[in-house]
């Protein structure tokens, strides 16, 4: 893409009513733009940051033979009532239709929806188990939506839910699931400050778990055992005060930022919607359910936190960037570079990578600032000084033009 043609401009200032480095940021840089507190739109730059991160999710879990398919975000009363979640959840949007008199919610996660979708294909133990998942956009009716894009009101969520005929099984899938979401923070380039963390179950079992990031700006607090290093909450401290790995009792305070979360639902939600399945001895037994969670919005923020080296300058994993190649051409009022720099750009392109073009007739103090901003790792620069010597910089380093 030239970045002429690109709808969005970087700003000069950062913006005021933003607090949040990440907000700051992706603003500053024009990746999103708010529409009102907690809602965040995404411009060209920042949806191609999610579409990365989304990729990389849709990888991992299809390596552990989830399907993906999309749910409504408006759901029926009918459905929150079986659960009983209708009136105890108290960030469910809710509203009467104009036509119908029916009642509405805009769903904040989707249990209540997969679960009867689910009666529909599950009838026997050969059915099982089963996963399927989405990402799609969630709606919560936060108290005080803060923190940027890490708590709003509108985000994109990756929800997972498994299907099983034993908790044994599930436990298996559990585990599966675990080391995906360990893949997926590796390959964002944060696994190394990312723990599974130990959480309450509350109704469900001993123990849910959390992903959460390391970072000074995280709500959350953990106690990391960095014998196994796994970490365990707040909640879960004042419970025990060692690691439910090792017994460690050396355990250092950390705050963090949740990334992901996973739960063993259990029968919770089989029973509220009669969801059976007949075993081998033909006798009805109830699905026991997982699920799976995984802020891709929150995702996107929590990288510019922690890899963001000021409010002037991110850099953001290979795997995650906008595109692969920053392309910049200096000295552009010369039509050799112009030309050379054309040559490249479609030879990059042809190679596979995807390349943002700076052709604009800008200072290079202003295209190396801007480049900062935007964040693509590896940055090529052609000038009149490079074609000199026959070639571009890259890593302050000239590299010919047959060696790229």
């Amino acid at each position: 893409m030239y970045q002429s043609d690109l709808i969005s401009k970087t700003r000069k200032q950062i913006a005021q009513n933003e607090e949040s480095l990440n907000a700051q940021i992706l603003i500053k840089a024009g990746f999103i733009e708010q529409v009102m507190a907690g809602v965040y739109a995404y411009l060209p730059l920042g949806l191609k940051v999610i579409q990365n991160i989304e990729t990389i999710v849709r990888e991992e879990l299809n390596k552990v033979k989830a399907q993906e398919l999309l749910l409504p975000a408006l759901h029926p009363k009918l459905y929150w009532e079986k659960t009983g979640r209708w009136d105890s959840l108290d960030v469910l949007y809710k509203f009467t239709s104009h036509y119908t008199s029916t009642e509405l919610a805009l769903g904040s996660t989707h249990e209540e929806i997969i679960t009867p979708i689910a009666k529909n294909f599950i009838q026997s133990y050969q059915d099982l188990p089963l996963a399927v998942y989405q990402i799609q956009t969630k709606f919560r009716d936060e108290k005080r939506a803060k923190s940027g894009i890490l708590r709003g009101r509108e985000f994109i969520m990756k929800d997972l839910y498994s299907f099983h005929i034993s908790e044994s099984d599930l436990d298996e899938y559990y585990e599966l699931v675990t080391k995906a979401y360990h893949n997926i923070y590796k390959r964002l380039g944060i696994s190394d400050i990312t723990l599974k963390t130990y959480a309450s179950g509350g109704t469900f079992s001993k123990y849910s778990h959390e992903f959460q990031t390391i970072s000074d700006i995280g709500e959350d607090t953990i106690f990391v055992c960095e014998k196994c290093n796994i970490a365990i909450n707040e909640e879960i401290i004042t419970e025990q005060n060692h690691c439910p790995e090792c017994g460690n009792t050396s355990l250092i305070q950390k705050q963090a930022v949740e990334v992901g979360n996973i739960f063993k639902l259990q029968t919770k939600y089989s029973e509220a919607f009669d969801l059976n399945f007949m075993n081998e001895k033909g006798e009805n037994e109830l699905v026991i359910m997982g699920c799976y969670g995984i802020g891709i919005s929150r995702l996107m923020g929590v990288l510019v936190e922690v890899l963001a080296q000021n409010e002037s300058k991110m850099i953001w994993p290979n795997e995650v960037a906008p595109f692969n190649i920053h392309l910049i051409a200096l000295n552009t009022d010369s039509p050799e570079v112009l030309q050379k720099a054309e040559e490249l750009y479609k030879n990059l392109h042809l190679q596979g990578h995807s390349v943002l073009f700076d052709n604009r007739n800008e200072r290079p103090g202003i295209k190396f600032a801007e480049a900062d901003l935007i964040g693509i790792p590896k940055r090529i620069i052609i000038s009149t000084k490079t074609l000199a010597q026959n070639g571009v910089e890259i890593d302050g380093e000239i590299v010919s033009f047959e060696d790229i």
